[in-house]
């Protein structure tokens, strides 16, 4: 029992060992290429960085930001007696004598097929950005005439062109010729919930969806078609009664093309979410942690919880919510989208904190960002930005278009939000405030309700 009782003490001791934490950088001894960096932790004692005092938040929080020199730059951290030594290392930025990439032409054109599902058909040789023109399924075949660092320059028409990365087709024989696809016109479908269109094709062609008015579809190899193309247009603003797009969805099965875009959804003026499905996504979850806080929080126990209040609002106002975890459990991205679509969500709302990567400075980011990739989403970014601003009065780090995985789903209105920045003290202190929690939820409850009712 006495041992016990010392090993108990010893522990307790060792937990005590500093009076602060540093939660960034994660080791004593880094390599870091940016001109700048950030120390992100606490201390419940003033405390001092190279001798220089550091702003305490009331919580104890801190963010501070050092200079880099090229080479090994040292930093000692001291509270009263106790200290740490950080050595971070900013390398020496190596010249290249590589010639930037360029173009190289086939002699002949060559045909590829997909080998994956999802393949990004891209508007520019680039892996990032908004560029993705569609998501071309396995077996779609590509009629290439060149190519460009990872990339082959896919001819889609006279003077349409697009890139598809070497890593998700593989060539036919060298005999083989790329054959036009015969499109047997389509049939139209009028369900309880979906537009749906059908169009009946001998063979996988890659293909292109636009939002707008009309929205459009277009298909290319297509036999008999000026320019071998064939577009068909669908007229939203009728045939949606000037209410908003809500949705769609295009993909092959089999040869046949289905097309489904979602119908106006008929609101209650007293119960506006009444029976509609709204995903609520609780960012990473399991080994998956997310971003630390200075406070030493994890991002994925943050999101977990605004979720789950945002859960019990949406439900209070009569919303069938689908929740893609309601545990500390890992849920991979293609998952998550997954169990929103099977779910037929309307609406997709990915919760998220916010970090900043080396050589920004944390002190100077707050608020909320949130992240659309299809236009059909934006109108609903703004007016939960504006309502988040208005209502609980969160810092605006704007409305952004970005290719988030969560966010290319074209089934419902997809959006991640970017609820605070944990490594800036001050939302720090709010993001694991109960009370900023529930307001949260409760605004962006009061965003879609706004939003269906008009």
């Amino acid at each position: 029992m006495k041992k016990l009782i010392i090993l108990m003490g010893l522990l307790l001791i060792g937990s005590q060992c500093f009076a602060f934490n540093i939660v960034y950088p994660k080791r004593n001894d880094v390599i870091i290429n940016a001109n700048s960096t950030f120390f992100i932790g606490s201390s419940d004692k003033p405390l001092k960085i190279n001798g220089q005092d550091v702003p305490l938040h009331p919580t104890g929080a801190f963010a501070y930001v050092v200079d880099l020199n090229i080479g090994s730059n040292t930093f000692i951290i001291q509270s009263d007696e106790e200290r740490q030594i950080f050595v971070i290392t900013r390398p020496k930025i190596k010249t290249s004598n590589s010639i930037s990439q360029v173009f190289k032409p086939f002699a002949e054109n060559k045909y590829f097929y997909v080998t994956v599902e999802g393949a990004p058909l891209r508007s520019t040789p680039v892996d990032g950005g908004i560029n993705r023109i569609a998501h071309l399924q396995r077996d779609v075949e590509l009629e290439v005439d060149g190519e460009k660092g990872g990339f082959y320059r896919v001819v889609l028409s006279k003077d349409k062109y697009a890139w598809i990365s070497k890593a998700d087709v593989k060539s036919f024989d060298n005999d083989y010729k790329n054959n036009l696809a015969t499109l047997n016109g389509y049939e139209y479908v009028d369900g309880e919930k979906y537009y749906t269109f059908i169009f009946h094709l001998d063979k996988k062609v890659p293909f292109e969806m636009t939002e707008g008015e009309p929205f459009k579809i277009k298909f290319y190899y297509i036999k008999d078609q000026q320019d071998n193309s064939y577009t068909m247009e669908f007229p939203v603003k009728d045939a949606l009664s000037n209410r908003k797009l809500l949705g769609y969805s295009g993909q092959y099965q089999g040869n046949n093309f289905v097309l489904k875009i979602r119908k106006p959804i008929m609101t209650n003026s007293i119960r506006p979410l009444h029976n509609i499905r709204i995903a609520v996504d609780a960012g990473h979850g399991g080994d998956e942690f997310g971003a630390i806080a200075c406070l030493g929080n994890k991002e994925k126990d943050i999101n977990l919880s605004i979720a789950k209040y945002l859960e019990h609002e949406l439900k209070k106002r009569g919303a069938r919510v689908i929740m893609t975890r309601n545990a500390d459990n890992y849920v991979s991205l293609k998952d998550r989208v997954e169990i929103a679509n099977y779910g037929d969500a309307v609406v997709f709302l990915s919760i998220h904190g916010n970090a900043l990567p080396d050589g920004s400075d944390p002190n100077k980011n707050r608020g909320t960002s949130i992240y659309y990739y299809y236009p059909q989403a934006k109108p609903l970014a703004d007016l939960i930005m504006d309502t988040l601003v208005s209502e609980i009065g969160v810092p605006n780090d704007k409305v952004r278009q970005g290719s988030l995985a969560v966010v290319r789903n074209t089934n419902a209105l997809s959006l991640l939000i970017e609820v605070s920045y944990l490594i800036n003290p001050e939302d720090n202190a709010n993001l694991i405030n109960p009370e900023f929690q529930k307001q949260y939820a409760k605004a962006i409850a009061d965003s879609l309700e706004n939003y269906f009712t008009k």
